[in-house]
């Protein structure tokens, strides 16, 4: 990793991690200020919002939302493909190979939204009409064979410029797949496929996709470098013995590569990835800024926490200090799906292993906790347990409305969807909630 990475307005109150040359300062002290982090100059709008259940049979629940935040269901579609079913995102530790953001994706013009079919590695492609209602155009598999009980494509990411979709699986060596997507909506399968592990890695649990504002540049995240063994009693083991010592198994840690960064070329190709340290364990979302396009916040599943980091003309990452939720309840917090407002101001993250959504403050380059929790903590039916054997309900993916009013959040294990009123402190006040099919959805997305 070449080139000094500069940010901006850098605070010289703390002391910084250094990394390929640049400098992010972070810390859990940074003074809020009020009027960050949530719409309060103007009313929201309503929209509509969309999940899919990854049932065998998968479909897409279609939402009105109301400009007050509440949500009804509306419609149900056919995606034509097969979902992930009973073999969901955490039934069991191998339920990992199908854990993912942006499992259904919708382009930046409001016009397509893709859906993925994990059980067969199939994607969908829906018109999107004025009103909300979804056609489906077209179905396509990845061309990644099925082996065992499920699929593994689980993330997308969409380059507009170039109408280039990209799909994730969890395992290689074909882990991303491109799609060309014409005019029309429809998907061509294209001939490229790209390993997205070290080579001395080959079975790192892949979590996510995600392009940089610029199109240059596509991050995948990960959880761990190989799934877990488990205890008689079905619990993770989180490390292995390698020459005679425990090994955690936990991306990047030790071994610093657990960001890959892929450099985007002609007409959506992607060039030779550089494994980079990512700051900490199980960098499992990277998520971009909406007004800093070099700069991102990564969440760690196992280091508990989030870090500010920055991304140079060159690919090279640079990483601040982890400013970690409160672990007193146990380790780890599986720190998972994020959301930001449209201010940067504030930062929202499922705290999937504790059963609740978590928040963190951004002011300059200074990430501090918000609210820990930020939100009451819904019931499951007492049947999940995150890795640390947390009972919980299962939080997964979420969505922020454009305007930063409100955040959706999927509990699968409660069999609901809430949708809360994000408050100036980073609190999250319920307004809504709606029923979702038991344990199997993942993904979320609207407008």
């Amino acid at each position: 990793m070449n080139g000094r990475i500069n940010c901006t307005r850098l605070t010289t109150r703390i002391k910084s991690r250094r990394r390929g040359g640049g400098t992010i300062a972070s810390s859990p002290e940074a003074a809020p200020d009020p009027t960050k982090g949530a719409n309060l100059s103007k009313k929201s709008e309503g929209g509509h919002l969309y999940i899919q259940t990854s049932e065998i049979q998968n479909v897409v629940i279609h939402f009105l939302r109301a400009a007050d935040g509440t949500i009804s269901e509306t419609d149900r579609v056919l995606t034509g493909g097969a979902g992930s079913g009973s073999f969901n995102y955490r039934a069991t530790p191998p339920g990992l190979i199908v854990e993912g953001a942006n499992s259904v994706l919708m382009t930046p013009d409001k016009r397509l939204l893709f859906a993925i079919n994990a059980g067969d590695n199939s994607v969908s492609s829906f018109e999107v009409a004025e009103n909300g209602k979804l056609t489906l155009l077209d179905v396509k598999r990845t061309g990644n064979p099925v082996s065992g009980k499920s699929g593994t494509a689980k993330s997308l990411e969409y380059a507009p410029s170039t109408r280039t979709l990209y799909v994730l699986h969890t395992f290689g060596p074909a882990h991303i797949r491109l799609f060309s997507v014409d005019s029309g909506g429809y998907l061509r399968l294209r001939s490229e496929r790209y390993a997205a592990v070290p080579a001395d890695k080959p079975g790192r649990v892949t979590t996510m996709l995600t392009i940089s504002p610029d199109e240059k540049f596509l991050l995948v995240g990960c959880s761990m470098d190989e799934l877990p063994a488990t205890n008689p009693d079905g619990s993770p083991i989180l490390w292995v013995t390698r020459n005679g010592h425990p090994h955690a198994i936990a991306a990047n840690a030790p071994d610093p590569d657990g960001l890959a960064v892929f450099p985007i070329g002609d007409a959506g190709a992607l060039g030779e990835p550089q494994f980079q340290d990512a700051g900490a364990s199980s960098p499992w979302c990277p998520l971009f800024l909406h007004n800093r396009p070099n700069q991102f916040v990564v969440g760690y599943a196992t280091a508990d926490g989030l870090s500010l980091a920055a991304l140079d003309s060159s690919g090279g990452i640079a990483t601040g200090p982890v400013v970690r939720a409160d672990t007193s309840i146990g380790r780890p917090s599986e720190l998972c799906w994020m959301a930001i407002t449209p201010d940067d101001g504030l930062v929202f993250a499922t705290m999937t292993g504790y059963g609740y959504v978590t928040s963190w403050r951004l002011e300059e380059n200074i990430l501090s906790i918000a609210k820990d929790p930020a939100c009451e903590k819904p019931k499951g039916d007492g049947t999940f347990r995150g890795v640390g054997g947390i009972v919980g309900a299962s939080p997964n993916d979420m969505w922020m409305s454009p305007d930063g009013a409100y955040l959706y959040q999927m509990y699968p294990n409660a069999s609901k969807l809430v949708g809360y009123a994000i408050q100036p402190d980073g609190w999250l006040e319920e307004v809504t909630s709606a029923p979702i099919p038991y344990n199997t959805p993942q993904g979320v997305t609207g407008f």
